[in-house]
């Protein structure tokens, strides 16, 4: 299990730009891919971005690509989202989680991750 913490997140302007940090402790860190998800009220959680274990891959969701970057530094257990270009859309709880390591998937569903941040609220305001 990977231990996960978001943070950064907070009220912006439309067009405005944030970037989410997850810290992350447990010894396969480096070996999980990583993604986050994003849930907004009275909605599924869906996928946003998910980057592999040593960083070379990754891949953003249709509704964020563009404006949203994932990344990740091994050497600090941090996972990161760079979101640019927000609009009310993209207002919710934003998850960092870890991707379980005993089938591959999709990558896209959140029951493909098996360790979960505690979520951290975005709000664009128009």
């Amino acid at each position: 299990q990977v231990q996960l913490v978001e943070s950064g997140g907070g009220l912006v302007q439309t067009g405005g730009s944030l970037r989410l940090s997850c810290a992350a402790s447990g010894r396969s860190f480096s070996i999980r891919t990583m993604g986050w998800f994003r849930q907004a009220p009275g909605k599924e959680r869906r996928f946003v971005a998910h980057i592999s274990g040593s960083g070379t891959t990754s891949y953003a969701g249709e509704s964020v690509k563009g404006r949203f970057t994932i990344s990740r530094d091994n050497l600090k257990n941090m996972v990161y989202l760079q979101m640019n270009s927000l609009y009310t859309e993209d207002a919710a709880v934003y998850y960092c989680a870890a991707k379980n390591t005993y089938y591959s998937g999709t990558y896209l569903l959140p029951n493909e991750y098996d360790s979960w941040g505690q979520g951290t609220q975005i709000t664009v305001s128009s």
